[in-house]
């Protein structure tokens, strides 16, 4: 089992910045690929980011490249949120998955709670 808990979620104006955090516990962080994923009210949960479990490979949607990044180390993945929009605005979920990134939902395995993201316009 892998516990995730992230942080760093709130209120921000448009053209803002964010940083979140998940912490990870449980097996060998070192061994999993993490992910970034949002949900806006009404709509399905997507893809935003996600990291190789060396920290060497990343992928972005097209939506947030350029704007964001996701990094990681020992037992923390992060995601750093520049010029936000009102568009980005959802609960913000990080994920894990043995071995390598993935960039579908059904394709992770472990979820943390969730942390919310409001960008006022």
């Amino acid at each position: 089992q892998v516990q995730l808990v992230e942080s760093g979620g709130g209120l921000v104006q448009a053209g803002g910045s964010l940083r979140l955090s998940c912490a990870a516990s449980g097996r060998t962080f070192g061994d999993y690929a993490m992910g970034w994923f949002r949900q806006a009210p009404g709509k399905e949960r997507e893809f935003v980011a996600a990291i190789s479990w060396s920290g060497h490979s990343t992928a972005y949607a097209d939506s947030v490249r350029g704007r964001f990044t996701i990094s990681r180390d020992k037992n923390t993945v992060y995601l750093q949120m520049n010029s936000l929009k009102p568009e980005d605005t959802a609960v913000y979920y990080c994920a894990a998955v043995y071995g390598d990134f993935k960039l579908r939902v059904y394709e992770y395995q472990y979820w943390g709670q969730g942390t919310q993201v409001t960008v006022s316009s």
